[in-house]
Formats: structure tokens, sequence, C-alpha cells
């Protein structure tokens, strides 16, 4: 990426509000009104700031947004809420006075860490902005954030920071959406995570699944989440108390083996005991290891994977986890619990043989205590073994013989099981096969992935299917 000029905080507040055209309104609760602060702290702001207010009282604030149903205010939808109201306020009182202005509306509900550290700090930033007076449009921009810092003063901070990034990236950054993102962390390295981004309006035709490899790649956070529509969402909003199946791979593309991991994997999950299946959900995982060959990351390939992943329904979540036992660590926020984990038995066979061969220092209990806890079990996708029809399986799988003690009782106590519903006849397809039939167009890799992943793989031109491109953009 090119290289841009980083500015401290004050310093864009100060051009924001020497800006003439820019006008807007801050709406702030639960951790003060930290963003407005700034503009009012560097001077000008009576050209940038329209009102101010904090409704920080739960009554006054429903009689202002209306009630949440949920019972909770920090979240998505009050967001919204105050956006919509804000918005539509100052554009009834305001747009015959200021014709000239683009409008903004910045708002936040914030969570920040408490005196007894049970609340950990967490927030909601929402940004409502035109880019063009003349023009009866705006656009969207909203994060949830996880503060880092550890102090309650030093959260507000680190608020007050993001949200003048938010609001000069917006005004700044139209023609750079990547810069826009990356910009957000100015100032605040360390201090935050930015783990949910959605950027929507006419004046960004950007695909917000990039937003998410944006977010991954560059550092925000180490973990995202999307769902079937390609629209970032956050774990707190439909995981919570949840028991989850996760599914980790490279799907690219996604085949009939993967499909009837899921499938398989899935019903095994929801039908075990103490599984209710109205609270239990499947969740993909895409790493970013997975997703860079040659120390490269193919932004196009990543996104035809997404693609055919949410047109199967899947929601998709990318992370630059490396071990299993970060991932349930994050999920651990949202109380999910029971965890299930389905994984081909060549993987699972590396991951012991790795666990085994970098703990034998007295440390290999914790280290395969990281991953199996009382509320994570593995779900085995068996494979054929090399020259031979029979299967390897989680029962014969070759354990080096200096964890074997440790790996029986993970069998016995049904830990780590065996897929049994699944589909033999599917066990010779690899994806790696399929991809390279697929570019070189060779015949019969349709057969070989699910109905549907085949026709968008041909009338999208994915994974270089070899017909006229069409041309990538954001």
């Amino acid at each position: 990426m090119p290289a841009r000029q980083l500015l401290e905080t004050d310093q864009k507040a100060l051009e924001i509000n020497l800006n003439p055209k820019i006008y807007g309104t801050f709406a702030e609760i639960g951790a003060g009104q930290e963003v407005a602060r700034y503009f009012f702290q560097v001077g000008a702001a009576a050209g940038t700031i329209a009102k101010t207010m904090s409704a920080y009282d739960k009554v006054y604030s429903d009689q202002i947004y209306g009630v949440e149903p949920s019972g909770r205010y920090v979240c998505e939808s009050r967001i919204h809420r105050m956006l919509d109201h804000e918005y539509n306020l100052m554009v009834d009182r305001l747009r015959h006075d200021r014709p000239d202005s683009t409008f903004f509306v910045f708002a936040d509900t914030v969570a920040a860490i408490n005196y007894s550290r049970t609340i950990r700090g967490n927030g909601w930033l929402g940004l409502r902005f035109q880019l063009d007076s003349a023009a009866d449009r705006h656009n969207d921009l909203l994060l949830h954030v996880r503060m880092l810092d550890n102090d309650n003063q030093l959260q507000q901070q680190a608020i007050g920071i993001l949200g003048v990034n938010m609001i000069y990236a917006a005004f700044h950054y139209q023609q750079d959406p990547e810069t826009l993102v990356l910009s957000l962390l100015d100032g605040l390295k360390g201090r935050v995570a930015i783990d949910m981004i959605v950027l929507e309006g006419p004046d960004f035709p950007v695909d917000n699944r990039l937003l998410s490899l944006w977010l991954v790649k560059h550092g925000l956070t180490d973990i995202t989440m999307f769902d079937p529509r390609g629209r970032s969402i956050h774990p707190s909003e439909f995981l919570y108390r949840k028991s989850i199946m996760v599914v980790r791979g490279s799907f690219r593309p996604i085949t009939l083996v993967n499909e009837d991991m899921l499938k398989a994997g899935y019903q095994q999950f929801r039908e075990s005991e103490g599984i209710d299946p109205a609270t239990s959900f499947l969740l993909t995982e895409l790493t970013l290891d997975n997703l860079q060959h040659s120390a490269e990351l193919n932004e196009r390939d990543f996104l035809h994977r997404a693609r055919l992943l949410n047109a199967m329904g899947q929601t998709v979540a990318l992370s630059n986890y490396h071990r299993y036992g970060d991932l349930i660590e994050y999920l651990s926020l949202y109380r999910v619990a029971p965890v299930g984990i389905v994984m081909g038995v060549h993987d699972l066979l590396q991951m012991i043989s790795d666990k085994y061969r970098d703990n034998q220092d007295g440390r290999l209990l914790a280290a395969f205590g990281e991953i199996f806890t009382r509320n994570v079990k593995l779900y085995i996708y068996p494979a054929q073994q090399e020259g031979s029809a029979d299967l390897m399986t989680a029962h014969n799988v070759p354990i080096p013989e200096g964890v074997k003690f440790l790996y029986r009782h993970l069998l016995d106590s049904g830990q780590i099981v065996d897929i049994t519903h699944f589909h033999p006849e599917h066990l010779h397809i690899y994806s790696a096969k399929v991809l390279a039939m697929i570019k070189s167009g060779e015949d019969g890799w349709e057969k070989m992935v699910p109905e549907k992943a085949a026709r968008l793989i041909k009338e999208e031109n994915l994974f270089e299917y070899p017909s006229e491109r069409l041309a990538f953009d954001y």
C-alpha cells in the first residue's frame, strides 16, 4: 500500500472542524462524550457540531430511541436506532438552513471496564454521513470494538481516538477503502481490537467481506465473522450462550467431502447428549494461513471461497488463529458451550504429533488442556489409507508412542469421536485436484462439488474457470 501521512488525533479533529461543509451531531452513551470532546478541545468546533448529547439514563434513552426488546443497550440495534433518530432529526431541522452542508451523525454505546473488572470493555460505534450535499443519500460505517486497556480512563480515551479516526477516514478515504480500515487503528495499536465492520452506502460499493479480511490482515483483530449475505456480524449478537460447531478448512473450492463433513458432523453434534438443537449453530472457519500462498494473500481467491461458502448458507469466521485453543478462548467470551470441532483425521494426527513434539519438557498436559476442556469435543472425519481400501479413523490413526496413553484417555472420555454417518464414496475427492481441474478446463470436476457451487463457479468465473474473465473490483 502507498505510504500516507499519519496525523495526530488533534490534527484530524481540527482538520474536520476547519472544513465548512462537514456538520453533524454526536450522541454518545456509556463512556462519556469522549469523541465530541476532541472536537471541542482543538477549537473551531462551532463550524462542525450541531449538537452533542448523552442519554445516559435508560428510561430517558428509551423515550428518545425506543425500548430494546433484548434489554441490552450495548448492542448493534441500539446504534441503528440512534443513527436513524438523530440523522432524521438533523436533516428535518437544518436542510433548508444549511443546503451546502454534508451532514453526519456519530453515535456510540459503550460499556467500559468497571471497578471490579467484571466488564472487560466493549462498544458499538456508528457513523452516518454524506459526501455530497446535493444528493439525498447517505452512507453508514459501523464498528464493534473490544477495549484492551486495563483502566477505565484509558478506555474512554481510546473510544475518543477511534471516533475521530472514523469520522476523518469516512470523509478522506472514499477512494481507498483499505486505507480507511487501516487508519482506524491510528494511535491505538495494542489498545483496541475492531472485530466487526460494516460500510454501506452509494459512495462505497465495496464488498464487506474484503473489509473483514483487511481487519485480520492488518492486525485490527484476530477474528471476525460474516453471515451468508456477506455482511459482517458480531458473535455477541448471534452466538451468545449457544452450542457451536466449527469446521476449519481451505474450501478452495468447497467439495462434496467438505459438504459431507459439515452435514454429518453437525448432525452428530446436534444429536449429542446435552445439546439443544434449537440453540446450536454451525460456523465455518477460514484462517489467514489457509489464504496465503507463497507468502501472498490473494484477495480475489478469498472472495471466491467466501462467495461459495455464503451461497451454501454458511456463516464464516475469518481468523488469524494458528491454534484451536485461541479460537476456543475467544468463543468463551460469549459463554459458548459446548464447542464441537470437526477435523479430518490427517489434521488430527498432525495436531497431536505437533503438540507431542513441541511439549516434551513437562508441558504436555497443559498443551492438550488448551483444547480438551470439558466443553470441547473433536469430531473426526475419516480418510482412505494410502494404498488400501481401509479407512483411517480416530481409533486407528498412528499416534506417536509417547502420547498414546493421553490419546487413549481422550478417546475413552468421548472428547475425540469418529463421525459415523459419512459418505465413503466421496473420500477420494481432494480440493487441490478439483482446483487444478477447474483451472485447466478438464471435465468431471462438476461431479466433485455441490451442484450449486458448480453452477456459481461457471456463472461467476470463480477460481480461474477458463472462460471470459469478469473484471475484479471492490
